[in-house]
């Protein structure tokens, strides 16, 4: 007797076999490859999402290779597949990247997609299955609230990456054999993609009102405060930006893959959405701080643009802007109290900084070495740069020690301190944190970005302390 074939799978695409959105995936090629396009969009959409989905894909590349794939359900599909089940890729994306994913994939035996004039979505879809394989007669893998309508019509329904809503409702009304993952909080993973651990960069902007002995000014504190916040929600809305441009480099990258948006944890809509609400708020703080302020706010927000879609793939000048970028923060606080910054903390502002970007470039590069690649994703870096970027790097954090060696000696210290003499002990403190840094980054241990690595390290704080001691006691 033999034993009846199990029913065709049919598998969702979007949020189901790939943790993202094919669309939204095409767009964001678009807008990195061929913005002007953008202008085609309305009159795309007035002719249908079907024909929109369809021009959108004929304009975009989308990497069947690096998307993030639920690997748990590939695994339960490829064992599907070797004991003789039918696989049906029913999607309502356009048929061009389901084809290229199918083709990557090589597990499925037909696929159901959008084409130019039927958007196979929702019903649409549930129709062209139940044509082909007839009521009850096929199974369905879906995520989605628009899937409640497909379960029950399936033999069998597979709940993938749903939210706990979803899946309560699809195990009342359909018959669910199977649960692959859970869709994870959206809360956590917004806080990671806007880096709200890195918003202590930007106190920095008290930097000017700490050196000017000026804390103790309310006004000047509260100005500095909103000041703070405006900066680090336009730097959020620029880590969105930067990581929706990234995407592809990212998922390439050891760790860089598990980023929100490269992991596919968070929707790519998300980031279209954040990006420029972000910044608005911080437009909107910032008109009520002094102009200067907003003007710096501006170029720090086109500066990291630009990095973003250009100078960060060119060699030394990413670094140069890297370290220009910190340093504009020093100046945006100088902006909020009406005064230029000194010309000591700029240079020794640049120079420490420079250092820093460059231990950061020179951790990827010794990243390298476990791996076939030569060369950083999206950088203008080679592995056999490593030495030269050293060389920069301990260079420059020495140079910051310098200016402030040269600081100390000048005019302006005794103006702000009662014992200047106190502040020599600055440099051999300074000279121990940037040499173990580097010290760190040559045994590979250093993996990110230093001063986020500051920022999370116990020894940073106690020098930190220190360093706060030595300038009390000086004063």
């Amino acid at each position: 007797m033999t034993q009846a074939q199990p029913a065709p799978l049919c598998v969702d695409l979007d949020g189901t076999l790939i943790r993202s959105d094919v669309l939204l995936e095409s767009i964001l090629n678009i807008i990195i490859r061929k913005p002007y396009l953008l202008l085609c969009f309305p009159l795309w959409l007035s002719r249908g999402k079907a024909w929109f989905k369809h021009k959108v894909a004929e304009n975009a590349s989308i990497a069947p290779e690096l998307l993030p794939y639920n690997q748990e359900l590939l695994d339960y599909l490829r064992e599907q597949k070797k004991h003789g089940r039918a696989l049906i890729l029913a999607t309502a994306s356009n048929s061009k990247p389901a084809t290229e994913i199918s083709a990557h994939l090589n597990i499925f035996d037909d696929i159901i997609a959008s084409t130019s004039d039927n958007n196979m979505s929702g019903s649409n879809k549930l129709a062209e299955m139940t044509r082909r394989f007839g009521e009850k007669k096929f199974s369905y893998a879906g995520n989605a609230a628009i899937d409640l309508d497909i379960w029950p019509h399936c033999e069998e329904s597979i709940v993938v990456n749903s939210n706990a809503k979803v899946s309560a409702k699809a195990s009342t009304t359909a018959n669910v054999t199977l649960e692959v993952g859970r869709k994870p909080g959206v809360f956590s993973q917004l806080l990671r993609a806007t880096r709200v651990y890195q918003w202590p960069k930007n106190l920095l902007l008290f930097v000017n009102l700490a050196m000017a002995h000026q804390l103790g000014d309310e006004q000047l504190l509260i100005q500095t405060t909103l000041a703070f916040i405006a900066f680090s929600l336009c730097a959020s809305s620029v880590y969105l930006t930067n990581d929706l441009c990234d995407l592809r480099a990212d998922r390439q990258h050891k760790t860089k893959k598990e980023r929100p948006f490269a992991s596919g944890k968070l929707s790519i809509g998300w980031g279209f959405c954040l990006a420029p609400l972000l910044l608005l708020m911080a437009l909107l703080l910032s008109s009520q701080l002094p102009i200067l302020f907003t003007y710096t706010l501006c170029i720090y927000y086109l500066t990291t643009l630009a990095y973003s879609f250009l100078l960060k793939k060119i060699a030394i000048i990413d670094v140069i802007v890297l370290a220009g970028l910190y340093t504009l923060r020093i100046v945006a606080g100088a902006a909020v109290m009406g005064v230029f910054p000194s010309f000591w903390l700029m240079a020794f502002s640049m120079f420490l900084f420079m250092s820093l970007a460059v231990a950061k470039r020179y951790s990827e590069l010794y990243s390298l070495q476990d791996s076939q690649s030569k060369s950083i994703q999206r950088r203008g870096y080679y592995s056999g740069d490593a030495e030269t970027l050293s060389s920069l790097g301990v260079t420059s954090g020495y140079m910051a020690i310098l200016v402030l060696a040269l600081y100390i000696d000048s005019e302006n210290i005794i103006k702000l301190y009662t014992h200047p003499e106190l502040i020599w002990l600055l440099c051999p403190i300074l000279m121990y944190w940037i040499s173990r840094i580097w010290l760190l980054a040559r045994r590979g241990i250093l993996d990110q970005d230093p001063v986020l690595f500051a920022i999370r390290d116990n020894k940073s704080y106690m020098v930190a302390a220190i360093v706060f001691l030595v300038i009390w006691f000086a004063t």
